[in-house]
């Protein structure tokens, strides 16, 4: 199969080096296959929490072959390949091909404010004959709030009957579950996965196939027993300690405050550079967010590393 299988991704962090302080495909891999190890149906790497728009084009055309080599399921990654330009976009996407996984996410051109439509359309098509493959599968990424650049349902719509099973679905990163349903129902043939877990149950009771979410990285396990208790007495409960660790840490710069997570599951600092314009959080984030999630100690297991 190769559209993504349904259920629940982390939106991996990428790691850095400790010794170089460059983008670590080993500590990534390694990252990924413990989310997969807590229950999370895949991974989406090289997205906005993974700092895909700050790491060199040439890290991101690496990464599908780590994965390849790995030993991960086409089915279980979905990679982002998004850029201010069709080309670098293009070249992203062909990488994925190429490394024998189909699954790319893809942001809007979100450099040039106000495009219209013809030209968001226009960036989409000159990427999927640029990579030539039928068996290319688009997710496209909705996050208005950082790219300027909304995906929308007629846009969903000229691009489905274009490209048919290509455009395989979307990811909403707006927060806005309203609009997240008015997806669901574009097209058929087309997966909508919610950018928020806290969402998560909600979503797949109304047609959503699942969740691309950053804080899955803090909370895999939670968030796979959430999705496994779907319809029994305990998935309400499950829900409620899964949407208060999301709000606990997205109050705080998302891939910062996840890198920051993983260095107390360590107990290791290199954990937490990240890459500019970004920067770790300060002692007093720390101090918050660390009291915020031991509050939800023991049900979350966020801090503690399983």
């Amino acid at each position: 199969m190769s559209k993504a299988a349904h259920g629940v991704y982390a939106a991996s962090i990428t790691p850095l080096d400790p010794a170089s302080g460059q983008p670590s495909g080993k500590r990534l891999i390694e990252h990924s296959q413990w989310l997969m190890e807590q229950g999370m149906t895949g991974v989406a790497p090289l997205g906005t929490t993974g700092e895909g728009n700050s790491l060199p084009l040439s890290f991101r055309l690496s990464v599908p072959g780590h994965f390849r080599d790995a030993g991960f399921s086409a089915d279980k990654v979905i990679f982002g390949t998004g850029s201010c330009s069709v080309g670098d976009a293009t070249i992203a996407t062909r990488a994925v091909l190429d490394a024998g996984f189909t699954n790319a996410l893809v942001l809007p051109p979100f450099y040039y404010k106000n495009v219209p439509e013809d030209g968001v359309f226009s960036y989409f098509d000159q990427l999927i004959d640029g990579v030539g493959a039928d068996s290319l599968r688009v997710y496209l990424y909705h996050f208005p709030q950082l790219s300027m650049t909304p995906i929308t349902v007629s846009l969903i719509q000229r691009l489905k009957n274009q490209f048919g099973p290509v455009i395989a679905g979307l990811k909403d990163s707006s927060g806005d579950f309203k609009g997240t349903l008015d997806f669901v129902a574009a097209a058929d043939d087309f997966d909508v996965f919610s950018g928020s877990e806290a969402f998560l149950l909600e979503g797949l009771s109304k047609g959503c196939v699942g969740s691309i979410s950053a804080t899955s990285n803090a909370s895999a396990a939670l968030t796979a027993a959430t999705l496994n208790a779907k319809g029994t007495t305990k998935a309400d409960k499950l829900q409620e300690t899964l949407t208060a660790v999301r709000e606990a840490i997205s109050k705080y710069p998302l891939s910062a405050a996840l890198k920051q997570i993983e260095a107390w599951r360590h107990q290791d600092d290199s954990w937490c550079p990240v890459l500019p314009p970004g920067t770790q959080l300060n002692q007093s984030q720390q101090n918050e967010l660390r009291s915020a999630l031991e509050a939800l100690e023991p049900d979350a297991s966020v801090i503690s590393r399983a």
